[in-house]
């Protein structure tokens, strides 16, 4: 029995831990059981190709005897790329001479080679050179930009949260990332013998601490509630020009907290790591926030941790043929487009110029949602800046406001609409999903981001429901429905990892080569038009796995 059983855990879960498995019948073990199980494409295409790497791994060619012509340029690059044998390199370089002689494969292995040696004037560490130095006929050099710092060597402490507030409470991402940090630093300030990425506290041996950062208008009682989600520290930050998310007053505030704020106990030059909510305003926010900091930014992250990274890259060593291990180093796993590749993203420090706070974004619903306690201690900080008058300069005169915002994820049932609806009338298409979403007891009713997009005139009875609220998809909602309705859905990428992981998928297209195809439990080929109603009908006389054949078979 492995270790990890995949029909126990979503996909965004199974990802960075299937990637760090390195035993093939394990794998295969996991794979029978999720075909036995869930049997979820994505997920067993997910342990597929793990296994498919490792067995290439298994299978690599013998550098000392592997006749070299019958490697392309790209196998033989990634085979020297592990070499670190300068007299083996030089065999290999002559036997491709002597070969093919291609220009490409000599100059991987003579890169190599230089690499492991050094070139003839790299024996020595990197110097600094300035910029108007490096470039004298250049009035603004790139690398001179004025709101870049050079700092090498400062001092950094801490996982920083931006909680986001809506409506005077924080929302539930800013409580799981709390959740997530409190772990995150409690494993990080743990005896280093005792634990995989424990660190014993910082540098000196000191704890380092969860700080929670809340900017608004009227959450000064909010600091409490963050200290009982996880927060050692609160910083907040009120004014009643704040209620609304404001760009630059909002990013100004928080860059002030993280590098300029003076107090005791903010004793280093900027946050080790800063994490925010991969909502509209976070992502937005996190990016500026970031940028203003000096650093980069992995966003829309699934998971988080920490540990050292082996790093020979000479850009980040300082030396060609130098291997660095970087120590605490925050691993940033994302999903790509297809759902079920990820990438683990990491901000690791060169000569001369460092990249703190690593910054990411997460995707809310990425960590469990924790138990608060409130009988836990912190510190609760109020940060008072002048706020300049010129930092609001575009006033909001008026506004509509939903009673309730549009949360696609805790319905049994999700219909979404895609551009099929224009095959007659855009308006139409819409109340039929309308209709079919009524008449399940819980539903909700989404839209492809192709929809929101598109210049469609509606009715003005359904023009409500065409909101960016209810998009489905990368930037948008991400559910998981008992039942998913995909109508006119073509099932491009960035939809898809928004609904993939539903239960089951009816899809509902007249193109029988869909993308939605591939991944669907049902695939019914026909207008949405004429399904739809059937659909409806059939739902309201309960025979709707009856119909859903049916109409999959015309």
């Amino acid at each position: 029995m492995p270790e990890i059983d995949p029909t126990e855990h979503e996909i965004s879960e199974l990802g960075p831990e299937v990637n760090q498995i390195d035993d093939v019948d394990e794998l295969r073990e996991m794979l029978e059981l999720e075909e036995g199980g869930e049997d979820r494409t994505p997920v067993k295409t997910l342990i597929e190709n793990r296994i498919e790497t490792l067995e290439e791994e298994d299978e690599e060619v013998d550098p000392e005897s592997v006749d070299l012509t019958d490697l392309t340029v790209a196998d033989v690059a990634n085979m020297v790329r592990d070499i670190d044998d300068v007299d083996l390199l030089e065999d290999l370089l002559e036997r491709e001479r002597d070969g093919k002689e291609r220009k490409g494969a000599i100059s991987q292995i003579e890169n190599r080679i230089e690499s492991i040696e050094g070139s003839e004037d790299d024996g020595e560490e990197l110097e600094y050179v300035p910029p108007e130095e490096k470039y004298p006929d250049l009035t603004h050099p790139t690398a001179d930009k004025q709101y870049v710092e050079g700092v090498s060597g400062e001092r950094y402490r801490d996982m920083w949260v931006y909680c986001e507030t809506q409506q005077g409470e924080l929302i539930d991402v800013s409580k799981e990332m709390l959740g997530k940090a409190r772990e995150l630093m409690d494993e990080y300030n743990s005896d280093p013998e005792s634990a995989d990425g424990a660190y014993g506290g910082d540098e000196e041996g000191s704890s380092e601490e969860v700080v929670a950062v809340i900017v608004g208008d009227d959450i000064g009682d909010l600091a409490e509630e963050a200290v009982a989600y996880g927060a050692d520290r609160v910083v907040y930050h009120e004014d009643d020009r704040l209620g609304r998310f404001r760009h630059k007053p909002y990013t100004e505030i928080v860059c002030h907290m993280c590098r300029d704020f003076e107090q005791d106990w903010r004793d280093y030059h900027e946050p080790r790591y800063n994490i925010f909510p991969a909502t509209h305003n976070g992502r937005d926010l996190s990016a500026l926030v970031q940028g203003e900091l000096d650093s980069g930014l992995a966003s829309d992250c699934s998971d988080l941790y920490i540990e050292e990274a082996m790093i020979s890259n000479p850009a980040k060593t300082g030396k060609p043929g130098d291997n660095v291990e970087f120590e605490r180093v925050l691993h940033m796993p994302r999903p790509d487009f297809s759902g079920f590749e990820y990438s683990t993203i990491l901000c690791i420090d060169k000569p001369f110029r460092d990249f703190h706070p690593q910054g990411a974004s997460i995707i809310p619903g990425t960590f469990d949602l924790p138990e608060p306690d409130y009988d836990r201690e912190g510190e609760i900080v109020e940060h008072d800046i002048e706020l300049p008058e010129d930092w609001f300069q575009i006033e909001v005169t008026d506004y509509d406001q939903l009673d309730d915002g549009v949360d696609l994820t805790g319905h049994d049932v999700i219909v979404a609409m895609g551009r099929g609806i224009d095959r007659q009338d855009p308006t139409e298409g819409i109340e039929l999903g309308l209709e079919l979403a009524d008449a399940f007891d819980d539903a909700g009713f989404g839209l492809s981001r192709g929809v929101i997009t598109a210049s469609y005139e509606f009715g003005g009875h359904v023009d409500q429901y065409i909101t960016e609220e209810r998009q489905i998809g990368e930037s948008g909602q991400v559910v998981e429905p008992d039942l998913y309705i995909a109508a006119g859905i073509s099932g491009a990428v960035q939809h898809k990892v928004g609904m993939d992981e539903s239960e089951t998928i009816v899809a509902i297209n007249t193109d029988p080569d869909a993308d939605i195809r591939d991944f669907s439990d049902y695939f019914i080929e026909g207008d949405l038009f004429e399904v739809l109603p059937r659909l409806t009908e059939a739902l309201e006389t309960g025979t709707l796995e009856r119909a859903i054949a049916e109409v999959s078979d015309d």
